[in-house]
């Protein structure tokens, strides 16, 4: 079972040693994402609801990688710097995943540079999807 980094595409800065994403058999494991810039490393400071859906987007770029969509997210695990922002959070996430949305676990952490949001994901690469090594 071979297993293989994936890359978030705009990443130029170093934001730790980790790898964006990892595909393993016909999973995605996404690391857990933040409302960065990616090109500079910079946090993208706004509203819960605004950091949100960049680090939803942030995700989403990883899994784009390989040729998942939303549809293929199986579980996100989220984390909330501040557990009042709960309802502004899931409505970003609620707007983001449309139709059956991924499994969810939603907790509480102390987030480094200020952020009030990190994801991370686990999707299911599709067969006919060219990222994956075992057609």
């Amino acid at each position: 079972m071979a297993r293989r980094e994936i890359k978030h595409p705009n990443r130029n800065a170093y934001t730790g040693g980790y790898a964006d994403g990892v595909v393993l058999d016909r999973w995605l494991y996404v690391s857990g994402q933040g409302p960065l810039d990616l090109s500079t490393g910079k946090v993208v400071p706004g509203t819960i609801e605004e950091e949100t859906k960049l680090t939803l987007e942030n995700v989403a770029a990883v899994f784009g990688q390989v040729g998942c969509t939303k549809a293929d997210v199986a579980k996100c695990t989220c984390f909330l710097s501040k557990i009042e922002d709960f309802k502004g959070f899931d409505k970003a996430f609620s707007s983001f995943f449309q139709g059956v949305r991924p499994a969810r676990t939603t907790v509480q952490a102390v987030l480094g540079l200020g952020i009030k949001v990190e994801i991370d994901a686990v999707a299911l690469i599709p067969s006919s999807s060219k990222g994956n090594e075992n057609d």
